[in-house]
């Protein structure tokens, strides 16, 4: 049974940084490309990022991009989304989610499993 976990949120200041983690069982991790999405307090889940099976190529938002980071490490079957300079508009519940097959990365209906998320909280 496929099982994504993120951890690594929390409460930081705008400025701060916070590195998340996916951590992937049950399935053959370097099949699967992993995305990133979050979702802000009555707003709709939107994307973020994703890295590709092999590590090489990644796609971010605008609204993130020069400030998040995504890298994996298939040999531990994790994926990281270091986050710098965070705004209080950062604020959502990030989750990791798997997409394999012809589905299209970065499109939530495409993805094959989620994790259940991990808050993060930028306060001014």
């Amino acid at each position: 049974q496929v099982q994504l976990v993120e951890s690594g949120g929390g409460l930081v200041q705008p400025g701060a940084s916070l590195k998340l983690s996916c951590a992937a069982s049950g399935i053959t991790f370097s099949n699967y490309v992993i995305n990133w999405f979050r979702q802000a307090p009555g707003k709709e889940r939107e994307f973020v990022g994703w890295i590709s099976r092999a590590g090489d190529r990644t796609r971010y938002a605008d609204s993130v991009k020069g400030r998040f980071t995504i890298s994996r490490d298939n040999a531990k079957n994790m994926v990281y989304l270091q986050m710098n300079s965070l705004k209080p508009e950062d604020t959502a519940v990030y989750y990791c989610a798997a997409q394999t097959g012809s589905g299209i990365p970065g499109r939530a209906g495409d993805m094959n499993s989620w994790g259940k998320g991990t808050l993060v909280t930028v306060y001014s």
